[in-house]
């Protein structure tokens, strides 16, 4: 029989309160990745974690480990985590609602005296947001589990230019260490990794169910650096069959690249495919046809046939219109990641909890990437809880209703005091 434990939610919410006001950036927060923000994220856990009374220590690539000890020292630990950076002027929840969740678990039973059977650790990974720092998926996650290859520590982030390797040792930690492969954790330590994430979608909230037990995080193919040529002419003297239109090209692709999506969608392939950014250079000006274009694709799916008929499509596409427009089409490097399904006997211990805990669930895919993703590559059972959330993600008006958040932290406790036993 398990006590009756409770997460302590009110030191989750005066935390949430801390990091928002030390990070804010105008109407949003900004919580840069090896970098200040982040620091002070860290910072204010460690704190917390002393207060409480947990062992706190940091791996070489700056992750912080925050224990519960547990009975048995030996026995594999379980891991409760998520990350502390935030994309620029986003919202205060996302990733960092992992980190707190697992605080007001260990918190609540440090509280109710209660002693696992194994060490019950919560993890403040670095990093997460690669699409808004470093152009690498899951660095930090990765580096503690000995994923991440040398040459990702050469990778820049995305608003100084500088590497990976040089803003971790400005940090004070050892991207040469990482180089070597040591790395803190691995099948061999950890029994199981949890991640409670506010949805950044709008089902749980259409659907008006407080939390999704996620099945699957899904794969990627993008491309970062995607360039269209053609030739810069006069907009008004150029009649069109002598114009090598790029903006017009561009246009094209993506058409018929939503009409492939919409073709796929229909035959029961479940993916998504945005163009995250397209753009003409300065140099057309007002008057001139776009001799150059650029974009930046992202594709992603739980099934990796998905991405790569997508991609199979693209290529097609691109050699018509290079014809028909006398462009030329540059990809550039394509970086991305591998699907990750969800470990199915957390996935049920989750759905046990909740049915125990009389707290509504329903089972969905991610449609975004997160570091579960990173420990199921390792082959540690992992799993991943939504909580639902308002107003999107990666946005200033990101929301999360308490009362959500601390039902899905009594399903997280829950199935962490009975998989610790």
């Amino acid at each position: 029989m398990l006590p009756n434990l409770t997460p302590d939610t009110d030191l989750a919410a005066t935390l949430f309160a801390e990091l928002r006001a030390r990070s804010v950036d105008g109407e949003g927060v900004t919580r840069e990745a090896y970098g200040p923000g982040e620091r002070m994220a860290h910072a204010l856990m460690r704190d917390a974690a002393d207060r409480i009374g947990l062992e706190s220590s940091v791996d070489v690539a700056g992750n912080l480990y925050m224990t519960l000890p547990g009975a048995d020292r030996s026995a594999k630990r379980i891991i409760i985590g998520s990350h502390l950076d935030s994309v620029r002027q986003g919202g205060n929840y996302d990733g960092a609602a992992g980190v707190l969740a697992g605080m007001a678990t260990v918190a609540g039973m440090k509280r109710a005296g209660f002693v696992p059977g194994r060490d019950v650790t919560v993890m403040a990974i670095r990093a997460e947001e690669a699409g808004a720092w470093f152009p690498v998926s899951y660095p930090g996650s990765r580096m503690a589990l000995g994923l991440l290859k040398p040459d990702g520590l050469a990778v820049a982030r995305q608003d100084s230019g500088r590497t990976l390797a040089d803003h971790m040792k400005e940090e004070g930690f050892d991207p040469d260490a990482v180089a070597r492969g040591e790395h803190a954790l691995g099948p061999h330590n950890v029994a199981g990794y949890l991640e409670l994430h506010i949805e950044q979608g709008p089902v749980l909230e259409a659907e008006q169910v407080p939390i999704g037990i996620v099945t699957g995080i899904p794969g990627s193919r993008r491309l970062r650096q995607g360039r269209v040529v053609g030739e810069y002419n006069h907009s008004g003297a150029t009649p069109r069959k002598y114009r090598r239109d790029a903006a017009a090209a561009l246009a094209e692709l993506v058409h018929r690249m939503d009409e492939e999506w919409c073709r796929l969608d229909a035959r029961g392939h479940v993916l998504v495919c945005t163009f995250c950014t397209m753009a003409t250079t300065v140099e057309a000006g007002f008057t001139k046809i776009a001799g150059e274009a650029t974009f930046q694709l992202d594709v992603r799916s739980v099934s990796p046939r998905a991405c790569d008929m997508m991609f199979e499509a693209m290529h097609s596409f691109m050699d018509e219109i290079t014809a028909r427009h006398g462009v030329t089409f540059d990809c550039g490097p394509e970086t991305g990641s591998r699907a990750a399904p969800m470990d199915e006997a957390i996935r049920d211990g989750l759905a046990r909890a909740a049915v125990a805990l009389n707290i509504p669930h329903i089972a969905m895919a991610s449609g975004a990437g997160h570091d579960a993703a990173a420990f199921a590559e390792a082959k540690i059972p992992a799993a991943m809880l939504f909580v639902r959330n308002q107003n999107g993600s990666h946005n200033p008006k990101e929301s999360m209703r308490m009362e959500d958040f601390a039902a899905a932290c009594a399903v997280v406790q829950r199935w962490a005091a009975e998989a610790a036993q």
